[in-house]
């Protein structure tokens, strides 16, 4: 199973209204939890030996419940106007092509729908990602080479 089968089947459970599913394979499991918002929190576990097992799957679990609220609380409050351009997927986020190039965009630039914004690698595959809609950029949210998470705001656009 590739990123975008992924990426395809935590959209398709969040629409779907499941509050979890889990898939198992032979060399991986995904569980997928719903929240009351429709949004999805994604935990990966890879199977490894017993012994591993215990020290490697309580961090990775533990991760992504513990930095959905601190990322989610400060955006909703003064930033209700602006629209939110976020993360399709995880991965590593770039604000320009390449190391040598200018940044896709800067607060104030205006973009246009289907403009890309920004890339993110993830699984060593750079995925341009594109504005859904046309406005000014205000704000952005995530560093330059920063990890990411599925659903993180990246971006506050004006649509005005």
């Amino acid at each position: 199973m590739d990123i975008r089968e992924i990426q395809n089947l935590i959209k398709f459970v969040a629409k779907s209204g499941a509050t979890e599913v889990k898939l198992e394979m032979d060399d991986f499991k995904i569980t997928i939890k719903t929240t009351e918002g429709g949004a999805a929190e994604t935990t990966y576990v890879q199977h490894v030996p017993m012994q591993a097992m215990s020290q490697v799957a309580a961090p990775v679990a533990a991760a992504p419940v513990a930095a959905a609220p601190v990322a989610a609380a400060p955006a909703a409050d003064d930033n209700s106007k602006y629209i939110t351009i976020k993360s399709p997927m995880i991965g590593t986020f770039y604000r320009k092509p390449a190391p040598d190039k200018p940044m896709f965009v800067e607060v104030g630039s205006s973009v246009s729908k289907g403009d890309v914004v920004c890339v993110i690698e993830a699984m060593k595959l750079f995925n341009e990602i594109e504005s859904e809609i046309s406005g000014k950029i205000v704000k952005i949210l995530v560093d330059d080479a920063s990890p990411v998470e599925f659903d993180q705001p990246l971006f506050l656009v004006d649509p005005s």
